[in-house]
């Protein structure tokens, strides 16, 4: 067993070990020193003899992304064959004492901050502050710089007020008397480390799995940073509308290729070189597989995907298939997207469906067509018993996909809707419009609980939905439409609505209701490869079927 050490390490070894490069500061993020405010804070911590936290280490012959250089301090590497000390928690407090301790300055963009401005005040009381950064208030005399404090002689100490020298000593004994508290975990695979670590840290922020693996997998002479490829990869989407891709989906998609398996440990004990070396193919895959997204699913941008997690099968896909899939492994690709999305895949459990969903992919490669252990109800009454509608629900979402297709078409003269993320990400967005106004409804007697279902939405631009329909109702705004716009009908199809016997003249909503969820569910049977299991489908539907992986990340 890999048991965690406690240790104490006195302030003047600690520095040393740093300056030694034999503790190492792991770059896991791109803000690895705090402010001189923070630092200021820590050191105050520590002369009033309050805890500052544990540091955890990691100690290892594994190479890691690393700090190099602190303030104009180099840091010396390993030498080849040593073991290091790596810091996993703790990173932003030590390089703030070390930055603190040693007075350097640290460059953020086109700001310096000059660590050599953090000073005592020597007439502040325990309860006040001791550690400031602005003397401006301060009579001079009555505070020192902490490097001063810690570094000067008795000749520098001996020339202030000597009412002051029992502070000066007592202050400059604490700090160089202070034993740091310390956890080191010897020699575990990284995934038992950082697994100790997360346990240890509890309440703690944690360390996400790709600040991690941007640390693992950086290699100077590969001239290869992950955060670095990462963020390249992400600018290009960009140019695309796919830009809300999570790192996770990224790493998830890597391990499919290399190992075909995609939980944490399988992703933190990928070999380095082998992720560095095929790192150009899946993005190159990844990209491939948006391109299919946006062309034959015409799914126009990533905040409509079903689930962030699809892109890693598909990227898997295309990373061993170069072409785009005709016939029959079209056919089956097609049907593998909507029973995911329709089903609730991957609304839990992502990385073992995942890892379950590739031997169906390999399948598809082969050209034969995979099993499913579960079925999707096809059936309008399923879609109007289920389609409450919010846009965070992947079964809306693929609904919403449907409606997409169709490349819909602006009411008043046929221009097409744009679709974008920076719309999408808005919950109310007004480009969702309910064809029926729900205000109408309400004046009707029926409630939002009625009226918000995804068989009353369609997508619309912004001024269309604000300014031309309002709470009118249908038969209303949109006879002025028939007057404007000769080809509305025409410019309907594309929302999937058709004028006639839909009781939308008669703004009788039930019949709406249920044209509406026929239609979408023929256009769910065109994209499926039907089996008899669906015909008897006991779907359920999770309120929450949200995506997992999006919600992580914020998305």
């Amino acid at each position: 067993m890999h048991l965690p050490e406690p240790k104490n390490l006195p302030y003047k070894t600690l520095l040393a070990d740093i300056e030694k490069g034999l503790i190492k500061i792991p770059q896991f993020q791109r803000d690895y020193v705090w402010s001189k405010e923070r630092a200021a804070g820590l050191i105050d911590s520590i002369l009033k003899g309050y805890p500052i936290g544990t540091f955890i280490t990691w100690k290892t012959k594994e190479t890691l992304r690393v700090v190099k250089n602190l303030g104009g301090v180099e840091l010396p590497p390993v030498p080849e064959g040593d073991f290091a000390e790596y810091v996993l928690d703790g990173q932003q407090r030590m390089t703030s004492l070390f930055c603190a301790l040693k007075g350097v300055q640290i460059q953020r963009g086109n700001k310096i901050d000059d660590f050599a401005d953090i000073f005592v005040d020597l007439n502040a009381s325990e309860h006040e502050q001791i550690v400031v950064i602005d003397t401006e208030e301060l009579e001079e005399g009555t505070y020192i710089s902490l490097t001063n404090l810690i570094n000067a002689g008795l000749t520098v100490l001996a020339g202030f007020d000597a009412k002051y020298h029992t502070k000066l000593e007592e202050y400059k004994q604490i700090l160089q008397g202070y034993n740091f508290s310390l956890i080191e975990v010897k020699e575990a695979p990284l995934d038992v480390a950082t697994e100790i670590f997360t346990r240890i840290n509890v309440g703690g922020k944690p360390l996400s799995l790709f600040e991690i693996m941007v640390a693992k997998t950086f290699d100077a002479s590969e001239e290869f940073d992950l955060s670095e490829k990462f963020d390249e990869l992400v600018d290009r989407l960009r140019d695309v509308g796919y830009d809300t891709i999570s790192d996770a989906t990224v790493l998830q998609t890597i391990a499919l290729v290399i190992g075909k398996e995609c939980k944490r440990q399988n992703i933190l004990r990928l070999d380095k070189k082998r992720f560095i070396e095929e790192w150009p193919k899946v993005a190159d895959a990844i990209e491939a597989a948006v391109d299919y997204f946006k062309g034959y699913y015409r799914i126009p941008v990533s905040r409509l995907l079903p689930y962030n997690s699809l892109l890693a099968p598909f990227a898997y896909f295309f990373y061993h298939h170069h072409d785009k899939p005709l016939e029959d492994k079209q056919r089956y690709l097609e049907d593998f997207l909507w029973r995911v999305s329709l089903g609730g895949r991957y609304s839990s459990s992502v990385e073992g469906k995942l890892a379950q969903d590739i031997k169906r992919i390999d399948q598809i490669l082969n050209d034969e067509q995979p099993n499913y252990d579960w079925s999707i109800d096809t059936s309008a009454q399923f879609i109007q018993d289920n389609g409450w509608f919010n846009a965070g629900r992947s079964y809306i979402k693929a609904l919403l996909c449907i409606m997409a297709y169709q490349e819909p078409k602006s009411f008043i003269d046929g221009s097409i809707v744009h679709i974008s993320n920076d719309w999408l990400k808005r919950a109310n967005s007004r480009n969702y419009h309910h064809y029926f106004p729900r205000a109408f409804l309400r004046k009707q007697g029926l409630g939002d609980d009625h009226s918000n279902h995804i068989g009353n939405i369609t997508i619309v631009d912004d001024f269309l939905n604000k300014r031309k329909i309002g709470a009118q109702a249908p038969s209303v705004y949109m006879s002025k439409f028939a007057d404007q716009n000769p080809e509305l009908a025409v410019h309907m199809d594309t929302h999937l609505i058709e004028l006639q016997d839909w009781g939308i003249w008669e703004d009788n909503y039930k019949v709406f209701l249920t044209q509406r969820c026929e239609i979408l569910s023929k256009e769910i049977k065109k994209r499926l490869v039907l089996r008899e299991q669906d015909k008897n489908a006991q779907q359920s539907v999770n309120v929450e079927d949200l995506d997992e992986l999006a919600l992580e990340a914020d998305l």
